[in-house]
């Protein structure tokens, strides 16, 4: 795979990202989530999807209830013994207003970021700062990505298999990769129970990365309208589990039906390569997407 971008370079190292931070498992724990809490996690945008999918995760697994939040729409007021917040940046306002929330109710919290002494990292009740998976490019993938990996092994996932397959995806040539998709003139996403947030994540980075635009949905509500669009020339994409009869109605349309028998993870990162692809494709530069920064940070 070609590195002549920061977000292509950051995209490669994802696999040894995960495992190196799995192996910190252990110095983490006593911060993160116990079975049976009353769970929150809060971030924006990529941060957003990677809580969904944790919580879907962790309630499918049983281990309490677990909810997820865009920073600026929470339910806080609901109660919860522990709050996630998950910030690439630390200076995002609408995440440091629910830190600083947090710190007055004393509810106990901890900070996934990115960069040390940043207002979420430095006013969070605990912090966990991941600066070796930091990146230059303004769009995320090995620090959101690498945070799943170390929540999902929180709860007991075995992920090393799934930094294999994500090797695997990295070394196969491009063409079969990505196929069809590289040509697609419309790009639909679809997940179920955890992988809803992948999807919606994947959706986010080819918008992002490349101007191209793409949708998500649950994969069982995509036939109440969104198949409407299905059509030859364009794609529809399932991370994860496939409803019965679902890919046969989508490939009557013409569309092309895709789907790979990898934890959703692992496919993201598939995702992630057809990203460059098309930003390269149509001339753009992938680490400095249009009206996009870093963080957000508001007056």
């Amino acid at each position: 795979m070609s590195q002549t971008s920061h977000l292509a370079r950051e995209i490669a190292t994802q696999p040894d990202d995960w495992a190196r931070t799995i192996g910190r498992l252990d110095e983490f724990r006593g911060v993160l989530p116990r079975p049976g809490e009353r769970v929150a996690t809060i971030g924006c945008g990529t941060s957003w999807f990677m809580g969904q999918a944790y919580a879907a995760r962790r309630e499918s697994l049983g281990q309490g209830v677990t909810d997820a939040f865009a920073a600026s729409e929470h339910r806080l007021a609901r109660h919860y013994d522990r709050v996630v917040v998950v910030s690439r940046s630390g200076t995002t306002t609408e995440v440091i207003a629910v830190v600083e929330q947090l710190r007055a109710a004393e509810v106990p919290h901890v900070s996934i970021v990115a960069t040390p002494g940043t207002p979420v990292a430095e006013a969070s009740s605990s912090t966990i700062v991941l600066d070796d998976v930091d990146e230059q490019s303004v769009v995320q993938t090995r620090f959101a990505t690498t945070t799943l990996a170390l929540l999902r092994a929180s709860l007991g996932d075995d992920l090393a298999p799934v930094v294999d397959q994500a090797r695997a995806v990295l070394a196969e040539d491009a063409s079969s990769a990505l196929g069809p998709l590289l040509t697609a003139e419309q790009l639909t996403f679809l997940g179920r129970d955890w992988s809803n947030g992948i999807a919606s994540e994947a959706a986010l980075k080819l918008r992002e990365s490349s101007q191209f635009w793409a949708e998500s949905y649950p994969a069982m509500e995509y036939r109440h309208g969104p198949i409407s669009i299905a059509a030859p020339g364009r794609a529809v994409w399932a991370f994860g589990q496939v409803p019965d009869g679902l890919a046969g109605e989508v490939r009557a349309t013409g569309a092309h039906f895709e789907h790979r028998d990898l934890d959703p993870m692992a496919d993201l990162v598939r995702l992630h390569r057809l990203c460059l692809a098309r930003a390269q494709a149509a001339g753009l530069d992938p680490d400095a997407p249009r009206n996009l920064t870093r963080s957000i940070v508001l007056d």
